[in-house]
């Protein structure tokens, strides 16, 4: 059974349609999350973590619908989530601001501890632990948002441009992570860098105006590439390739 499965989930906003009729499930493994801009990534990263409802369809998270205010509180303390743009307090440290998700995700108060550091760690800020929030970098503060994320070890784990800001040695580091918290649970990376993807990802998805171009490998989005089209790396050309031809069926 998928961790994540929606059927004709549908979203707009002011009577413009942002998701119309998505139909996908993702399952154990990293999954990216691909479209150019205003394809509706980041409506839809919204809508799994459980901030905006769906107008129409359905969606299931963990194997629940997320019908009611009980199911809802229940799937927030499994989920991990990453927003695009995150407000934070810059007088909290490190160490305070991932206590503070500790809390708002319900981790038990004995391993409270033990997980803020261990989320800490993971992604590279242990001797930063101390510092306060407004000392960081840009790249330092996406870290943090990263550490939040992954504090209560979600089953399902949402992130949106994740890789923002960071320097090249950091994004490499950051595959690492994607893969080893991949192994046992649903990761959804949505992204413009669609190298990280390929590095990282066990599957792809390609949507554009909210609905479904492609979905597979990174593999078989490479090998869907025309050598034609623009792009320097062979998964650059698959997805110009394939965005190009559902284009021209629509």
């Amino acid at each position: 059974m998928p961790q994540v499965d929606m059927q004709g989930l549908t979203f707009g906003y002011r009577g413009r349609p942002v998701i119309e009729g998505l139909t996908l499930s993702f399952g154990t493994g990293v999954h990216g999350l691909l479209g150019p801009n205003g394809a509706g990534k980041t409506t839809l990263m919204r809508m799994l973590a459980t901030v905006n409802r769906p107008s129409s369809g359905t969606l299931t998270v963990l194997g629940d619908p997320l019908r009611s205010e009980h199911g809802l509180r229940s799937v927030r303390r499994r989920l991990g989530y990453l927003p695009q743009t995150f407000g934070f307090y810059p007088r909290f440290t490190v160490r305070e601001f991932v206590e503070y998700f500790a809390w708002l995700k319900e981790v038990p108060r004995e391993l409270v501890n033990s997980d803020v550091d261990r989320a800490i760690e993971r992604v590279g800020l242990g001797d930063r632990a101390d510092d306060r929030l407004k000392t960081l970098s840009g790249g330092m503060l996406r870290r943090v948002g990263i550490a939040q994320a992954i504090v209560n070890d979600p089953e399902v784990l949402l992130l949106d441009e994740p890789t923002a800001g960071l320097d090249p040695e950091q994004r490499m580091d950051f595959r690492v992570l994607l893969r080893d918290l991949g192994q046992d649970n649903c990761v959804i990376v949505s992204t413009h860098l669609i190298e990280d993807v390929a590095a990282a990802c066990t599957a792809v998805t390609l949507i554009d105006r909210g609905r479904r171009v492609f979905q597979g490998t990174p593999d078989q989005l490479i090998a869907a590439g025309d050598t034609d089209v623009g792009g320097d790396t062979p998964v650059e050309r698959g997805y110009t390739t394939v965005l190009r031809a559902y284009r021209a069926t629509t």
